[in-house]
């Protein structure tokens, strides 16, 4: 019989809502396994959403991909998301939401997303408000991230406004301890990033972004996220877990 120092622990849960496959955990995933998480993506357009519980994983993390937070009339499956994201947030239970993820938290929340009237797609930094300034988004600095956006979430009712930029005043929002909207990518990796230039080369062309400059920005700003990135969901794991 084992003795209570050599039995292993048992993980903690993450469950991944992801909508396209290459915007996954990114450069995130190897930090949540290393915090003890053990990870579970479920790709939201094809499971059925209803048999999830909202309240089973210890951490849940909704991630992006091209579609709206209203678009349930063409993609009926984000109705039953946000149903799923709602109830964990009513019942105050950690949640990360990067970019769609964000927007679909901030639409739970009863704020409005739309259209921001441009695309902000391409490395840049954020500005931190005050409020951002004394929250985990103070280890980001003046390190550029991956904006790749065509709407925008209100800051919902309740939460706090951390950052804008120059073409978004809406870049992240935290509720409490539990609750943390990026509309921007920390997770973003360059060894995957040409997935996402093929993936999304339709939405590059038609908004006149060059692939070639996104994927020379991504190379060379890797190693300074890679570094950020662990730091800012470190400091939000250490306080939802005081």
């Amino acid at each position: 019989m084992s003795s209570p120092a050599s039995a292993a622990l048992p993980a903690k849960t993450l469950l991944a809502l992801r909508h396209v496959h290459f915007e996954d955990l990114g450069t995130l995933a190897p930090y949540f396994k290393q915090r003890g998480y053990a990870i579970e993506y479920v790709d939201a357009p094809i499971f059925d959403l209803r048999t999830l519980d909202a309240l089973s994983p210890d951490l849940m993390v909704v991630l992006g991909g091209p579609i709206g937070a209203f678009d349930e009339a063409i993609y009926p499956f984000v109705a039953d998301e946000v149903t799923l994201v709602k109830a964990r947030l009513d019942a105050n239970a950690p949640i990360l939401g990067i970019c769609l993820g964000a927007q679909l938290m901030a639409r739970a929340l009863g704020a409005k997303v739309a259209p921001l009237g441009v695309k902000e797609i391409g490395y840049a930094p954020v500005a931190l408000t005050a409020a951002g300034q004394a929250s985990p988004l103070a280890a980001l600095g003046d390190v550029p991230v991956l904006h790749w956006h065509g709407d925008q979430f209100d800051i919902p009712p309740g939460a706090a406004h951390l950052a804008r930029t120059p073409v978004g005043e809406h870049q992240a929002f935290s509720l409490g301890k539990h609750a943390l909207g990026l509309q921007f990518h920390l997770e973003a990796d360059a060894a995957s990033i040409e997935s996402w230039l093929v993936g999304h080369a339709c939405e590059l062309g038609a908004a006149g972004v060059n692939p070639v400059t996104l994927r020379a920005d991504a190379h060379a700003y890797q190693a300074r996220l890679a570094e950020v990135a662990p730091a800012v969901v470190g400091r939000w794991l250490d306080a939802l877990e005081t």
